[in-house]
């Protein structure tokens, strides 16, 4: 594990070449070093991307020839420059970085053996990867202003939800691990007792955070008779996580899968709760939506008499003021791809949440460090930078609260679709665990 976060740091090295990497990585896999190289672009869009919203950037961005450089034009008939500079430029940087991965997700279609020419440029030449980049985000700030922020949204809208499904895959994935790993030393050892209690801990920790988001739900979110969707999502969801639960535990899905349990169905219900509270942050209405600040000052009593202040339309003309949410958003955005990215290529417990059963030989696992490669590749290229690719607009999404401009073009607000898209996302993701549960039974298959 030190390695790998070894390897984490001096991946920023390998932009000076592809050899900088293989000497700072013999400790870790060729195919973990480099999806974590990867990640690492991944890291520095979104660290651009929150700087561009940086009001001294911002200022510097409205000399940009063509971008903005008069302070009254207007971006594309959307909104005044000066309120959607640091907005459009987040667009443009992402749309640079998503276009780098898409083009490197086609270019690796059907890449069969590391060896070929587009598998060694997969692996290596870092500096010149970074540069094509660049390049584009360059390019991507002379895009003209036309309807591309706004055609660029539906994009990023649409984007999202697959990452969140996406993400739900390596949540999931992550608490089979999890529990995987605390039955092997409850049963390899000696003095169990700790193993246990801290898989019980987990437990209750999981579905009490759940619990007590749900109570806060119903209390700060249901105001008024005006507040009904927002009761029947907050009911439906907590109907939904006592389902996944009792499902988890039934008879017939504990003889077709034994390892599977209320772990993963805590976790579920944990990261499905996340969901519906980023979908009540985004929700346009104002009585149903008093905001994460009003909220926190409520519960610590310093604004026990003070009325809800309403988060839609935003106070912040640019419409990218960080949340609680937001920020938690991003961070699990950059943890699902690094944990993608340092997991096992061999992974069973991936091949059981994709029904998949593997041809692969376990023989390509390679102790330690080295090439693990030889043979063939151990994952799908394609599949890895369409990841990436959708994790770039959900990052988008996140550091512009996934917004839109108002209908009187000065201020960017909450939108009813981006609510939907994140509710819906929700239930897929109880709807896809549930039948990785009962997919074994019905398809009479054994998946692990």
């Amino acid at each position: 594990m030190c390695g790998i976060f070894a390897c984490l740091a001096t991946e920023c090295a390998c932009c000076i070449g592809s050899a900088a990497c293989g000497l700072c990585c013999k400790g870790v896999k060729t195919s973990t070093s480099t999806r974590i190289g990867y990640a690492v672009y991944l890291f520095i869009g979104a660290f651009v991307s929150c700087i561009m919203l940086m009001p001294s950037v911002e200022d510097a961005l409205k000399s940009i020839p063509g971008f903005c450089k008069e302070s009254n034009s207007f971006i594309g008939g959307l909104a005044a420059c000066e309120n959607m500079i640091g907005f459009l430029a987040v667009y443009r940087v992402c749309f640079a970085f998503a276009a780098f991965f898409f083009l490197m997700a086609v270019l690796m279609i059907y890449v069969k053996s590391s060896k070929e020419a587009r598998g060694k440029f997969h692996n290596g030449f870092w500096g010149i990867k970074f540069l094509m980049i660049i390049a584009i985000c360059v390019g991507a700030f002379y895009i003209p202003r036309g309807e591309f922020s706004r055609v660029w949204y539906y994009f990023g809208l649409v984007g999202g939800f697959l990452f969140i499904l996406i993400q739900l895959v390596l949540v999931v994935d992550f608490a089979h691990n999890v529990n995987d790993k605390f039955l092997e030393k409850i049963e390899e050892d000696e003095s169990p007792r700790c193993w246990k209690f801290s898989l019980v801990f987990i437990l209750i920790f999981n579905y009490g955070l759940a619990l007590t988001g749900t109570i806060l739900f119903y209390v700060y979110y249901t105001a008024g008779g005006e507040c009904s969707l927002n009761k029947f999502f907050i009911s439906f969801n907590l109907i939904w996580c006592v389902a996944v639960s009792i499902m988890a535990i039934l008879p017939k899905v504990q003889e077709a899968q034994p390892r599977s349990g209320l772990i993963q169905a805590s976790f579920v219900s944990v990261y499905a709760t996340y969901l519906l509270w980023a979908a009540l942050n985004r929700e346009p209405e104002n009585v149903c939506n008093p905001g994460i600040k009003s909220i926190a000052e409520t519960i610590i009593g310093h604004n026990a008499t003070a009325t809800t202040t309403p988060t839609a339309p935003t106070d912040n003309p640019t419409g990218t003021g960080w949340t609680g949410s937001s920020i938690l958003g991003l961070v699990l955005s950059i943890l699902c791809v690094l944990y993608s990215s340092i997991r096992s290529s061999s992974n069973d417990n991936m091949e059981r949440l994709t029904l998949r059963e593997s041809d692969k030989a376990s023989s390509t696992d390679v102790e330690g460090g080295g090439n693990d490669e030889e043979d063939g590749v151990t994952y799908s290229y394609t599949f890895f930078h369409l990841m990436l690719f959708l994790a770039t607009l959900y990052i988008m999404m996140t550091v512009t609260q996934w917004n839109i401009p108002s209908s009187d073009l000065s201020t960017l607000e909450n939108t009813w679709p981006a609510v939907w898209v994140t509710i819906v996302s929700s239930w897929v993701c109880f709807i896809l665990y549930a039948w990785t549960l009962f997919a074994p039974i019905v398809l009479d298959r054994e998946f692990d």
